[in-house]
């Protein structure tokens, strides 16, 4: 609800996402679409996902180049950071995001904040 409430007073919001992030959910993110989540009638709000197609390991190659900051967790295994009880630091040949919902299918774990990425690609 907090996401909610400041979203609905902006035009457009980024977001980290990326197409190799999860196979089942986030093959089709596209750099600008609106946010169906979070637009109403009144309200179109704008999701820009600029990292779309970056690689983790671009990603991780641009934050040791530009000694970007991140989150100590990563270093402690948790390749996806999440709430508490739904993240867990992922084991060795793991996908990233195996450490994230991991009693969900693989092809559903998306959180509400981009719940469209499920119908996007068409998942039951």
């Amino acid at each position: 609800m907090p996401l909610r409430r400041k979203l609905a007073d902006l035009d457009a919001w980024i977001t980290g996402q990326r197409k190799d992030q999860s196979p089942g959910t986030r093959t089709e993110v596209p750099v600008v679409e609106k946010d169906n989540a979070f637009s109403g009638e009144q309200h179109t709000l704008i999701k820009f996902n600029p990292l779309s197609h970056w690689t983790s390991t671009k990603v991780w190659q641009y934050i040791r180049e530009n000694d970007v900051p991140y989150n100590e967790l990563h270093n402690r295994g948790y390749t996806s950071i999440g709430c508490e009880p739904c993240t867990r630091p992922v084991l060795p040949n793991q996908h990233e995001r195996e450490g994230r919902w991991w009693w969900e299918d693989a092809t559903m774990k998306e959180c509400g904040l981009h719940v469209s990425n499920l119908s996007r690609n068409k998942i039951p």
